[in-house]
């Protein structure tokens, strides 16, 4: 199954290094088409500020960055080594400088420019897109709490219950743990409950953050 990293929301993060300020943007982009007009709103936005420097990385392989006049390998390359480094793919991040009089020289540069970039992917966070199927689960009331855990344990997501006669639970779960809900539901259900797949889609799902 193909799956891959990717922001789970547009963030920012700034902070002030020898009177210059960074101000670190992440964002999702489905597109390079969505990644270059992203920028083109960041720089408008931006008019005034000193540099703003960009790196994306497209699904498939597709990257470019740009040190937008900072000294060469300074700025651009090391926001696209920490997108790098975070697996990210479908990701534009551009951080903007507004320069403060004290120059930082090379090194600094690199470390302020990586330090923004991982700023604003902390704020951002990150999902796993995964492909997942959404699945009908018809079930008799006194089995609903054990069917109910049986999704959570197997990896499935509840997101509608309509009752009736009986309740129909609609649930996503990865395609790769579908069989097992399956399987789990067989038995809990001594064969009486059948499950039906109502369809599938790639779907971003938050990771836990890091202590």
């Amino acid at each position: 199954m193909d799956e891959y990293l990717v922001p789970t929301q547009e963030a920012h993060a700034e902070f002030t290094e020898k009177r210059s300020r960074f101000i670190g943007h992440l964002f999702p982009v489905p597109t390079e088409a969505a990644a270059l007009a992203q920028l083109e709103a960041m720089r408008k936005q931006y008019w005034d500020a000193t540099h703003n420097v960009y790196a994306y990385i497209l699904h498939g392989g597709a990257m470019r960055y740009s040190d937008d006049a900072e000294p060469q390998g300074t700025a651009g390359m090391p926001v696209l080594e920490v997108l790098r480094r975070e697996g990210l793919e479908n990701v534009l991040c551009v951080v903007t400088r507004y320069f403060g009089g004290i120059l930082l020289g090379a090194g600094g540069l690199v470390r302020a420019y990586t330090k923004s970039a991982h700023l604003a992917v902390e704020a951002s966070g990150i999902s796993q897109m995964r492909l997942w199927q959404t699945v009908l689960v018809p079930c008799p009331y006194p089995l609903l709490e054990r069917v109910k855990q049986t999704v959570t344990q197997t990896g499935g997501q509840i997101f509608d219950a309509q009752y009736g006669a009986d309740v129909a639970l609609t649930a996503a779960f990865p395609k790769s743990d579908t069989p097992r809900f399956f399987a789990e539901l067989t038995e809990l259900s001594g064969g009486k409950l059948t499950a039906s797949v109502l369809g599938e889609e790639y779907r971003a799902i938050p990771l836990p953050k890091e202590a």
